[in-house]
């Protein structure tokens, strides 16, 4: 069957062994790599990418020796017992049909416990522990260590193994002058600081022979002041191929760089420019990463030469099978990742499982099991946001005969209002994947239609499910009923006129959505995202940049109204938002201007504008527009009544889940994920 991705799915000849096609599960940590107790769950979760057609899966990372943890006892590859436990992860992969390579890690700086080395006793600004200055003898063991935890990967059963030498970690830090500030052979040069990457990958070609993959993620731009430069980064690339590397993965900033490179606003594919820069300096296969997450992308970044593969991370977390999907022209069918970053790096970080917001499912592989139903029941949903489409869709695929009602006249709830903030255009491509689910599972589905109590007892349903969402809180100020003010909710529908000095009540996730909503100009479609290049430059990244990191003044566009973000709390606002991401939200609304007030008491509004305390000190904000993003208040009215009458006790099951259960800050990854858990056990 012909395919609109002939370079995606083409096979890659490596001389001693071959590719399936052009896609590279890349490494993310999950949480099961560093237990014993969890490698049939971790031999399953890749079990499944690889069922789902991808080319070579990447593990996450794994220690070379102590010094390297990510923490106390993390996953390492030092010992025979090691490998050992790492057979029924490569023999999982392989009968499923795929081909995976161990990524090993030294984690340098980054490591969090105080026994940490570096190239130099630099701290890191994101790690509270200091690390100490590795001798030379030091640096020679630690690149034996590299090459003996690659000999004992190849004895577990791997087809290779990737050296981590991008984001930030040892190797990273050997090859930038901001951490090597060393005087011996590693240090002062720029052949000298990329001797360490060079000797490891001498060392671990040497322990494990020509018929092995090593890929090396090397580090295309920094992102940090007193990085390498770009006549550096692309005199490496040559030496590592040189030194015996089969491919070169591209790593995109540090994980302490104040330049966002993976989160939703980040345009897809936006760093393959860097990658095509380093393929043309080399002859062995360059992979690009980061927001590639749909085959029209991947294609077309090998159509255009600028790599030889692609990598994808978080899209597997959200569709094992992404790449069986696009072989058989399921583009619309994939559940795309939205790089929200709040089930899989924000759990990673607080030492959580991993998981993924649209697909619970991810590293649960083995728990959450949608098996058929042998009984089929017939089952209401009531409301189509994301708690009910899961619940819904779910459900119906085990067997149920589901229906899934809502009052509105499309699916998605909130997520329509999400999708249309600035950089959160990928929230569409979610209820385009749920409305093709409900199309391919059969989910009878009612629009328009807004159930009262008692309806659905009279039609028969022996399970109603109640997802009807959340309204928006109403708080108790004087003036509340001012025209000057509005609801959140209205402002993103666009059903009222926003002025140009504006206050937003509330500082959660919520109020800063609203806000970049408010300082961007209009755009002709909300499913327009932002140029990759007018990205860019408001972030300061230039590409052709000799500057160390790459870095540039940035070049913002001025906000287009002026804008008070506003809490009752005294704590630092955006504090309680998302932890790899929540940054980023907050330097948005910063190089716009917004202005951001604590400890605030509302006193009133009136025809002034916003009366407020801050502290004891009495403030009147002249604006035009008060915006309340003040919390929500559950909508579960229909579940109490069924549940408190006597009448409906013979009647059907009554569920309460999402937002409608627990109207805390808009959580969708609680609300996909009950779903999923109810459709499982129904």
């Amino acid at each position: 069957m012909a395919t609109p991705y002939p370079n995606l799915l083409a096979p890659l000849d490596l001389g001693f062994t071959t590719l399936a096609n052009r896609v590279v599960m890349g490494s993310m940590h999950t949480g099961l790599e560093d237990r014993l107790w969890h490698r049939k769950k971790l031999a399953a979760y890749f079990a499944e990418r690889a069922r789902g057609g991808v080319g070579l899966i990447i593990t996450g990372g794994f220690n070379p020796n102590r010094s390297g943890w990510f923490y106390p006892f993390s996953g390492s590859m030092i010992n025979m017992a090691d490998a050992l436990s790492h057979r029924i992860v490569t023999r999982e992969v392989h009968k499923a049909g795929g081909k995976i390579c161990m990524q090993l890690l030294h984690a340098g700086r980054y490591s969090y416990h105080p026994l940490s080395r570096s190239a130099s006793a630099i701290k890191s600004p994101i790690n509270p522990f200091k690390p100490k200055a590795m001798s030379t003898k030091e640096v020679e063991r630690t690149v034996k260590d590299f090459a003996r935890a690659a000999k004992l990967a190849k004895r577990a059963g791997y087809d290779g193994v990737e050296l981590m030498g991008s984001e930030g970690y040892l190797i990273n830090q050997f090859t930038a002058p901001r951490t090597n500030q060393r005087t011996d052979k590693y240090g002062g040069s720029s052949e000298n600081r990329r001797r360490f990457p060079v000797e490891i990958v001498e060392a671990v070609r040497k322990a494990c022979g020509k018929d092995f993959i090593v890929v090396f993620r090397m580090s295309m731009m920094d992102l940090v002041p007193g990085g390498s430069t770009r006549e550096e980064i692309l005199a490496l690339a040559p030496e590592l191929e040189k030194a015996g590397v089969t491919i070169l993965n591209s790593g995109i900033g540090w994980h302490e760089a104040r330049v966002p490179t993976i989160v939703t606003s980040v345009p897809r594919a936006a760093f393959a420019d860097l990658t095509a820069n380093v393929k043309d300096v080399v002859s062995i296969p360059v992979i690009a990463s980061n927001r590639i997450n749909m085959p029209d992308v991947a294609e077309g970044i090998l159509a255009s030469g600028k790599a030889d593969m692609v990598s994808m991370a978080r899209p597997m977390l959200a569709d094992a099978h992404w790449v069986n999907k696009a072989a058989a022209n399921q583009a619309d069918e994939i559940n795309t990742c939205i790089a929200c970053n709040q089930a899989c790096l924000d759990h990673t970080f607080k030492l959580q499982r991993a998981t993924c917001l649209v697909n619970p499912q991810a590293c649960f592989e083995t728990e959450l099991v949608y098996l058929k139903t042998r009984k089929p029941r017939k089952v209401a949903v009531v409301g189509a946001g994301p708690a009910g489409m899961s619940c819904a869709t779910i459900a119906a695929e085990r067997g149920h005969d589901v229906t899934l009602f809502d009052a509105d006249d499309r699916i998605g709830g909130q997520f329509n209002m999400a999708a249309r903030i600035p950089g959160k255009e990928e929230f569409w491509e979610t209820i385009r994947y749920f409305g093709k689910r409900i199309e391919k599972t059969g989910v009878k589905l009612v629009l328009g239609r807004r159930i009262e109590h008692g309806e659905l007892e009279k039609e028969g349903f022996d399970d109603v499910v109640i997802a009807t969402g959340v309204l928006p809180r109403k708080p108790p100020i004087d003036g509340v009923n001012h025209p000057k003010v509005v609801s959140y909710v209205d402002v993103l529908r666009g059903e009222v006129e926003v002025g140009n000095r504006v206050a937003l009540i509330g500082a959660g996730g919520i109020g800063f959505d609203v806000g970049e909503f408010l300082v961007h100009a209009k755009r002709a479609s909300y499913k327009d995202a932002q140029s990759t290049e007018s990205w860019l430059r408001e972030w300061g990244v230039d590409f052709s940049s000799d500057a160390p990191g790459g870095l540039e003044k940035p070049d913002v566009e001025p906000p287009v109204r002026e804008v008070y973000l506003l809490q009752r709390k005294t704590t630092s606002l955006g504090k309680d938002l998302g932890k790899t991401s929540g940054w980023v939200h907050r330097a948005v609304l910063q190089k716009k201007g917004v202005k951001m007030m604590k400890g605030c008491s509302y006193e009133k509004v009136d025809d002034q504008g916003l009366h407020i305390l801050q502290g004891d000190e009495p403030v009147l904000l002249e604006v035009d527009t008060v915006v309340l993003c003040a919390g929500q208040e559950s909508r579960k009215e229909l579940y109490e009544l069924a549940t408190a009458d006597k009448a409906t006790a013979k009647g059907p099951s009554y569920h309460l889940i999402g937002g409608a259960e627990l109207a805390a800050e808009l959580d969708a990854k609680r609300a996909i994920r009950q779903g999923a858990e109810l459709a499982a056990g129904l």
